[in-house]
């Protein structure tokens, strides 16, 4: 009888338990094109005990990469910074002594005084001495961008343009076809023939694979072209092994056999683009035999591909942003795009190319980030313009100097090029820094005050994707763990302690996402009828016009038919606007001035990858031990391949020193055939947690592409040699 209750008891426990239980839909805001639904399960006590996929996402399909299924290493990680932090008096900015150069303060005295040194700042130098610099640490529409920028906006401070990552790519999709749409996720199924140019879709857009991977169930071939032997690559019918920064010219050199062997669809040509005579010309200077010499892969391969490209349909190009990280990446990016409005391939259910499809998301920026706020700034008109892949430049101003830098969203420490000039303008004593963060970065070690930030579960807001069509409402699923506060939260009580007194600065998290959502005016039609009302119901939410392929048997195409919203209305082959400003109207190659095929440097005869990790974000997660186990074989490493290595008196395992003009980083080197002779790789990390204090973008330029003011991560010239010597 006692058991019997005892039983009793339990099973009404766990029902209460199971009933205080709650599950509550968020959305990945990490920088990835899925941005994958993700479901949590929150307990009694209001902890989270599990993430996942959400099963009722289209594209999220109930599972999560490996990354993000163990996200709550992360939310309850033992070293999390929960407490905002004041850098004490004497004790020196840069790595060592870390969490004891700080000392603890409660919130209301880090606002007060960030409030008091931003002031000062401005009076004697004026509201551009300070410096905003963030990026997609958060893709959610609020986190990303909102009352950040209209404090900033208010304040007068410099503008940041935010190139690190894709307006290279970007501009060059704009100039093609006046808008970043692409083929549909989910439509990529229906291809026969798959191009992943640049793109490690199993390492990191892994929910495309799915997809893919049906699509080859069906006959479809997949082709992977890429200097390095991905996930991707590993798994393809075919690997294009590319050298670095020469996309342009393999492009060209397929156009050059479509045009040559009749393999355009003169009919979507003739009613569709502008600017093809000026395009066949260009593409007959790049015969197979001219872009073997250009690119490293054979005359013979370069027929096979683009026959096999010109003779399929559908076909579908998955680019991704490596492609745009060199010095001629928008002429590459610009080619790529190309190729299926030659071939027609837009007119078909699974073709076209997809980039990007961030342009689908039509949210109300003017209302969200308020630019109009800097004409009641001190400054009474437009701030200057600071490019972010410059930063080193911008720290080492004496004219007009940056005086305070306020990071949020970034881990420039680690991710800028030019480190090492990064890293002696983060280092100066007059330069006031703030940094919000979750966790002590390589940029916390450079600041005067660290405030705590909250991740994704604990904040709420409304996000899109650069991968997909669904707009998604990620709720708050978590108090925030111990002080930390969201962006929104703490750049609104900023701008109060500042003294602004405009009302936008009160408006709360719900506020800012209708006004996102246009709620209250016209709606875009991709927007029609998407309110925050709709989205507590039914948190995700396809864009309006852009029906699914399964939907009344009409998919979705979004270049099958014009007009274009390019000057012409056209598909821009040759473009006027580029022109103007003395850059290619038609796409060509030009070797990067940093490479082996433009200004050879006998001493540095090795081209350097500075790849990211396939098991980190960026820089994010490196520190969290279970994810450094997933990346732990190449941690530290080198890859080279094996006659170069031994031409070097280099062997496996053994310490090695890769530098040029720039620094010098010692890493362990790893004989490998993922990557081709003369090019060597290494993978991005903290600087803190590397032998000797640095990661690869030591070795990285603040050179910029050719477009869109983007960094050429991808053109860099090194030499390897044994540690010893």
């Amino acid at each position: 009888q006692y058991r019997a209750e005892v039983g009793t008891a339990g099973r009404i426990q766990s029902y209460n338990q199971a009933m205080a239980t709650r599950t509550v839909h968020t959305v990945c805001s990490h920088d990835c094109p899925d941005s994958c639904g993700v479901l949590v399960t929150v307990d009694e006590a209001g902890k989270a005990t599990r993430v996942q996929g959400d099963p009722a996402h289209p594209v999220t399909r109930g599972f999560l990469c490996g990354k993000v299924a163990k996200y709550l290493d992360r939310v309850y990680a033992p070293d999390r910074l929960l407490y905002p932090m004041r850098r004490r008096k004497g004790a020196q900015k840069g790595p060592g002594a870390e969490l004891a150069a700080f000392e603890r303060i409660s919130w209301d005295e880090a606002l007060d005084e960030i409030a008091a040194r931003l002031k000062a700042i401005n009076a004697e130098f004026g509201p551009e001495s300070v410096l905003p610099y963030s990026y997609a640490g958060s893709i959610g529409v609020l986190t990303y961008g909102s009352m950040d920028r209209r404090f900033f906006h208010r304040l007068g401070a410099s503008q940041l343009d935010r190139t690190i990552c894709a307006t290279t790519g970007g501009e060059a999709y704009v100039s093609v076809y006046g808008q970043k749409l692409g083929t549909d996720t989910e439509q990529f199924r229906h291809a026969r023939l798959i191009l992943a140019w640049g793109a490690n879709i199993h390492g990191n857009n892994i929910h495309l694979w799915p997809f893919i991977e049906e699509a080859r169930r069906n006959g479809a071939r997949l082709v992977v072209i890429d200097p390095y032997q991905t996930r991707t690559a590993a798994l393809a019918d075919w690997h294009i092994p590319i050298w670095p920064g020469t996309d342009a010219a393999l492009a060209l050199g397929m156009m050059h056999v479509l045009v040559r062997d009749g393999l355009c669809d003169e009919e979507y040509i003739r009613e569709n683009t502008h600017g093809f005579e000026a395009l066949a010309e260009r593409a007959r200077e790049y015969s197979p035999e001219r872009v073997e010499a250009m690119t490293g892969v054979a005359a013979a391969d370069v027929e096979r591909l683009a026959r096999m490209y010109g003779e399929t349909q559908p076909t579908a190009i998955r680019m991704n942003y490596g492609v745009q990280r060199s010095e001629n990446g928008g002429a590459a990016a610009r080619a790529i795009l190309m190729l299926p409005a030659l071939t027609g391939a837009w007119k078909y259910a699974g073709g076209g190319a997809q980039l990007t499809t961030s342009g689908g998301f039509p949210w109300d920026k003017q209302a969200l980030e308020r630019p109009d706020l800097m004409m009641q700034s001190p400054l009474g008109r437009k701030a200057r313009v600071i490019n972010m892949s410059l930063l080193g430049q911008a720290l080492a101003m004496t004219e007009d100097p940056v005086k305070a830098l306020f990071v949020y969203n970034s881990n420039p420490a680690a991710v800028a090029p030019e480190q090492g000039e990064v890293l002696r303008g983060l280092r100066r004593e007059d330069l006031f820094t703030v940094v919000h963060e979750q966790f002590l970065t390589d940029t916390v070690d450079y600041a005067d005050y660290v405030l705590p930030a909250t991740t994704f579960l604990e904040q709420k807001d409304v996000q899109g994707a650069y991968g997909h069509y669904y707009v998604q409402l990620s709720k708050q699923a978590l108090e925030p763990l111990g002080e930390a506060r969201s962006n929104v939260r703490l750049f609104g009580e900023l701008a109060q302690r500042m003294g602004f007194t405009e009302a936008c600065f009160r408006d709360s998290v719900d506020d800012l996402i209708r006004q996102a959502l246009w709620e209250g005016g016209e709606q875009p039609e991709p927007l029609q009828g998407i309110t925050l009302d709709l989205l507590e119901e039914h948190p995700s939410q396809r864009l309006r016009g852009t029906n699914a392929d399964e939907e009344n048997g009409k998919p979705w195409l979004p270049f099958a038919q014009g007009p274009f919203a390019t000057p012409s209305g056209k598909i821009e082959f040759f473009s006027e606007a580029l022109a103007a400003q003395d850059l290619d109207a038609v796409p060509a190659f030009h070797p990067p001035k940093e490479s082996r095929r433009g200004q050879l440097r006998a001493e540095y005869p090795l081209e350097f990858l500075g790849r990211k990790a396939d098991n980190y974000m960026n820089s994010t997660f490196v520190n969290l031990p279970g994810h450094r186990v997933m990346e732990s074989q190449y941690n530290g490493v080198l890859e080279i391949h094996p006659q170069d290595a031994a031409e070097r008196g280099i062997e496996n395992g053994m310490a090695v020193v890769v530098w040029n003009d720039r620094g010098s980083l010692p890493l362990v080197a790893k004989l490998s055939r993922k990557v081709g002779r003369g090019v060597v790789a290494g993978r991005l990390h903290w600087n803190k947690l590397s032998e000797g204090g640095s990661n690869v973008n030591l070795l990285i330029g603040q050179h910029l592409a050719d477009l869109g003011g983007g960094p050429a991560f991808y053109s860099v010239l090194v030499d390897v040699r044994p540690a010893n010597r």
